[in-house]
């Protein structure tokens, strides 16, 4: 039997402490670890996106909301720019972390730092790697989260979030979402957005 590759061990260290989330979700009458849950969505989406994405775009999307769960959007301010110091805080910390056990698994510094620089989504709209790991990120927010965060948020202040997210998003992204099931109100707000 062969030793597990770097990226393998990677893998499964993110993994492990993934599954520590203390929140759960219910997944086909099994209770599965948010975190963990959210990881493998967002693992799902880049191989609809990609035939076969680099291992470390791969390690960039699973890491994305490493230990999330530890730092909670109260601890920031109300407001956009609480909501982004708290954003930019976390793809620091979930970055460093993956870089780390990166390095731990035998990964050389290039690799970690542009794993990192990926999980800060650094270079959006011009990196391939940072591209995916937004493409995942909103695919995985449209498909899980939507429909409730749709009922938070008033309509005008919800048009606005729909089209900020969608001018994120690369094409191949946008056509996915299309096909996302959707309650017709979801995808009514959906329509109004991208018609505006």
């Amino acid at each position: 039997m062969t030793d597990s590759s770097p990226y393998e061990r990677t893998l499964a260290a993110l993994d492990a402490l993934h599954a520590q989330d203390p929140r759960g979700v219910d997944v086909a009458g099994k209770r599965l670890p948010l975190e963990l849950w959210h990881a493998g969505r967002m693992s799902a989406w880049l191989e609809a996106l990609d035939e076969a994405p680099d291992a470390r775009v791969r390690l960039a999307v699973r890491g994305q909301h490493l230990q999330r769960w530890q730092v909670p959007r109260d601890d920031y301010p109300a407001g956009r720019v609480g909501y982004l110091s708290w954003r930019r805080d976390q793809g620091r910390r979930a970055g460093e972390t993956t870089a780390r056990l990166m390095r731990e698994a035998g990964y050389p510094e290039e690799d970690a730092e542009r794993v990192a620089a990926m999980i800060r989504k650094q270079g959006l709209g011009r990196d391939a790697g940072t591209q995916a790991v937004e493409d995942c990120a909103c695919l995985v927010f449209l498909e899980n989260y939507f429909a409730d965060f749709s009922r938070q948020v008033d309509h005008d202040h919800l048009i606005r979030i729909v089209q900020k997210t969608w001018k994120k998003m690369s094409p191949g992204a946008h056509e996915l979402a299309l096909w996302l099931p959707m309650s017709d109100a979801a995808r009514g707000l959906v329509e109004e957005a991208l018609a505006g």
